[in-house]
């Protein structure tokens, strides 16, 4: 049976900073402290820094491989430590790409702490980082060149709140990001009955000026702009064509979804509107109202990390897997309160894409390379029994 919680305990060093280099990673049980795995490598030249990244990295990949859910990682290397817990910018570009693919790594689990200890706690990876490093002298093989991962650079505008600029873009399989679980969704060719179906008709709101100016634009309550109040407008009465009937308006509680609901159930004559703060766009934190190009100056490292990662968070601010767990939430109490019905909600950029993600059963790739207009609508059907068609995605033909 895999243990569901483990300890990695990870090393690395190198003889001359750059210098011959290896690392060492122990994976334990953490409740009997029994070794699990070992991991151990000579990496040819790098520096410290490299070699303590490419231990926590091997940790990690042995920690997935037994099965763990949990993982509590020990180091006694502050740099990763602060880097990989957020509170530290990745300013070397050589180390970026290595903590993006820690980033990866720490997204297949479901909790990961880190935790720093004098190095005298670490004893048995630094003899495991030694022992490599003295292997490989002694075979003359030290001297080679480290070589880091090759990272993608994902599709412009295309990734969480669209943003511009590049990134490593290594994306998890769907089943490692929490939402609706949708694996044991019923599948067939035969046509269902659509009265039977709850229909959940999402709408982003209009444009806002953080929107024409290229900022992340998350928990700041920003008003609609000019454009995007004459968006809001026309979406108002194609959801009223769309949906006659519909039984109610959800909405985000920020005023630039507020005003698009209040103008859609305006339309649909005067339609109840409800607010649910399950509907609010993903949390940036201290990346909040900065530009695209501004966050990827300052923050290379950490964009790098959370563009890898739904389970990375921004500085301060909030993962993408934590918008989906919330995201899963309103269309269960939707579907529960309203089944056999037709729903408006009123949201944002990460909490539709991620509905939608998890709609069409897709990878968190599709995260990266859907577009998702302003005042766009999509439109997906639910069953009772869990069934899905997913009949609209970002319909714009009324803008």
């Amino acid at each position: 049976m895999a243990p569901r919680t483990v300890l990695v305990e990870a090393d690395g060093g190198a003889r001359g900073n750059p210098g011959p280099a290896g690392y060492g990673a122990v994976v334990r049980d953490s409740a009997t402290g029994a070794v699990l795995a070992e991991r151990s490598e000579a990496i040819g030249t790098a520096t410290n820094n490299v070699a303590e990244y490419r231990g926590l990295i091997a940790g990690l990949t042995a920690a997935a491989e037994l099965g763990a859910d949990e993982v509590q990682v020990k180091m006694d290397s502050k740099l990763v430590v602060e880097q990989m817990s957020g509170r530290w910018q990745i300013k070397h570009p050589g180390l970026r790409p290595l903590a993006a693919e820690a980033a990866r790594l720490v997204g297949r689990f479901t909790a990961v702490r880190f935790e720093w200890i004098p190095r005298d706690r670490n004893t048995h990876a630094d003899a495991l980082a030694n022992a490599a490093m003295d292997a490989a002298a002694a075979a003359g093989v030290a001297t080679a060149d480290v070589a880091s991962p090759r990272l993608v650079e994902p599709p412009r505008n295309l990734s969480g709140p669209q943003p511009a600029g590049g990134g490593a873009a290594r994306v998890a399989a769907h089943a490692e990001s929490p939402g609706a679980d949708l694996t044991n969704a019923p599948v067939s060719w035969e046509p269902r009955p659509s009265f039977t179906a709850t229909r959940l008709i999402l709408v982003r709101h209009g444009e806002t000026e953080y929107t024409e100016q290229g900022r992340y634009s998350g928990r700041g309550d920003i008003a609609l702009s000019p454009k995007g109040q004459d968006q809001v407008r026309a979406t108002a009465t194609r959801v009223a064509t769309l949906a006659p009937d519909a039984a109610a308006v959800i909405s985000s509680p920020l005023t630039r979804c507020t005003a698009t609901a209040a103008a859609i159930a305006g339309a649909l004559g005067d339609v109840p509107v409800r607010r649910d703060d399950d509907l609010i766009e993903c949390d940036f934190g201290a990346w909040e109202g900065r530009t695209f190009a501004d966050v990827r100056e300052h923050w290379a490292g950490e964009l790098d990390a959370w563009l890898a990662s739904p389970r990375v968070a921004p500085p301060d601010g909030e993962s993408f897997a934590e918008v989906a767990t919330r995201c899963a939430r309103v269309i269960e109490r939707v579907c529960t309160a309203y089944p056999g019905q037709t729903v408006i909600l009123v949201s944002h950029v990460s909490p539709i894409k991620l509905m939608l993600r998890d709609a069409l059963a897709a990878t968190d790739a599709f995260l990266h390379r859907l577009y998702l207009d302003a005042a766009g609508i999509s439109v997906f059907d639910r069953w009772p029994d869990g069934g899905l068609a997913v009949r609209t995605v970002n319909d714009t033909a009324h803008l």
